[in-house]
């Protein structure tokens, strides 16, 4: 077989897994329940003046800023800004963090500088198991902040660490993350049109 051939089959086999995780993200009534919920608490949070602390590691922490970056900017159309922070951007401030007192406390040092009781922590991890994201959803917790995390088909530790869990049916991380974008973005969009209804939509093809 060609390269060339191997490599359009294999990537017809990569859009196939894709879709397969999310149909059986569609079929669960339980992640369909939890992006609905969490939205409806990112709602209320935001409109009481509070913000959205998200945090991850590696492509998580690239979730964690894209979805950060839907509420501060937009995401369907244009309306005023909400407030969210992902924990991963100051180098400076992780750095000197893991440097200083070790790399398990980089998020949970920031949340309890940053998080205020109402706020909203998402930590996002494709094992359930990051110990930096694990302190810093527990930190969060006990400060009274709302908690979720974003993870894998088990859930792992985070899994009971936190308020609501969204757990994506797959072990394969890239298949995991994809699906965490797609939440993140199906959230920002609910968000975003429940605290501006009024706002026109553009018109869709």
């Amino acid at each position: 077989m060609r390269m060339l051939d191997d490599f359009e089959y294999r990537v017809h086999s990569s859009i196939e897994a894709s879709i397969a995780v999310k149909q059986r993200l569609l079929g669960s009534p339980e992640v369909v329940s939890g992006i609905a919920k969490v939205s409806e608490l990112l709602v209320g949070a935001l409109d009481q003046g509070n913000k959205l602390l998200a945090f991850g590691n590696g492509g998580s922490a690239g979730d964690a800023q894209h979805i950060a970056a839907e509420f501060v900017g937009r995401f369907a159309f244009d309306r005023p800004a909400l407030p969210a922070l992902a924990l991963s951007v100051n180098t400076s401030c992780v750095t000197a963090i893991g440097n200083d007192y070790g790399f398990d406390v980089v998020f949970s040092r920031q949340v309890e500088a940053l998080g205020r009781p109402g706020d909203v922590a998402i930590g996002i991890s494709t094992s359930g198991n990051s110990a930096n994201v694990l302190r810093g959803l527990s930190v969060a917790r006990k400060m009274g902040l709302h908690t979720i995390a974003l993870t894998c088909q088990s859930g792992g530790k985070l899994k009971d660490a936190v308020d609501y869990c969204i757990c994506v049916p797959s072990t394969d991380t890239p298949r995991i993350q994809e699906c965490h974008i797609l939440i993140g973005h199906i959230v920002a969009e609910l968000v975003e049109e429940a605290l501006f209804p009024k706002t026109v939509l553009p018109e869709r093809d």
